[in-house]
């Protein structure tokens, strides 16, 4: 999975779609957010839950433990082959689950003709709602922002046709599946055969190509989305 996602539509459209019986912390709004290119190192909304309610955070996109900071860019993605038992997540599995709902995901393919370009496509649900990805995060409550606080987005190995775009895909879920991933009464076994088995199918997914403005991260606007024509 490359990193650039989209979330322009509104939260309580993904408190709609994440349909949880929890009280939902803090309060939201009908505003599109009308994030076409959503880049690492910014701000996302994400959902977590604890026997308060459902809370809606915003934090930042990439995380590193304390003993690897500065050593390399913070990792926006984790392997779900590896998060539930590797060293460097350890921090975060098995509490840390959240869920970052977006409208769809950017992947860049190499031009066989020219290796050094690259054409991006977007890719979304075929029925054009929202999409739940699993993630894992360090969040700290409080009114001031936290510089330990990030999360990531945990993939998986694409399957059928969409290797063809990317050969890793964001494990994304059913409403179902994500609100088991962010009960804090779901076992961490629970959770890792949600992360493994859970990924939505390959079929229930459309993809196409784009305009190549959205590999500049200062472009925003719904035409980043727009199919791109092809002669």
């Amino acid at each position: 999975m490359c990193g650039r996602v989209a979330q322009y539509r509104s939260m309580a459209d993904y408190v709609e779609v994440m349909d949880s019986p929890q009280q939902v912390l803090p309060g939201f709004d009908a505003i599109p957010l009308g994030r076409y290119n959503i880049a690492p190192t910014t701000s996302v909304g994400i959902f977590r839950s604890d026997d308060v309610g459902l809370h809606i955070d915003r934090i930042r996109w990439g995380w590193a433990p304390f003993w690897a900071k500065g050593k390399r860019p913070d990792p926006i993605n984790a392997r779900v082959e590896t998060v539930t038992t590797g060293k460097f997540f350890k921090q975060l599995w098995p509490n840390g689950r959240v869920i970052v709902a977006v409208d769809g995901w950017y992947e860049w393919v190499k031009d066989e003709s020219d290796p050094k370009r690259k054409q991006p496509y977007f890719i979304v649900a075929k029925d054009n709602k929202p999409l739940l990805l699993a993630g894992l995060a360090e969040v700290h409550p409080g009114l001031e922002t936290d510089e330990r606080d990030g999360f990531v987005i945990i993939t998986a190995d694409s399957d059928q046709g969409m290797v063809d775009i990317h050969d890793r895909r964001p494990v994304v879920l059913s409403p179902e599946h994500a609100r088991e991933w962010v009960d804090p009464e779901t076992t961490p076994q629970r959770a890792a055969e949600i992360a493994r088995e859970c990924c939505r199918p390959t079929e229930e997914f459309t993809w196409y190509q784009v305009n190549k403005d959205v590999g500049n991260v200062r472009n925003q606007g719904p035409h980043l989305i727009e199919p791109k024509y092809q002669e």
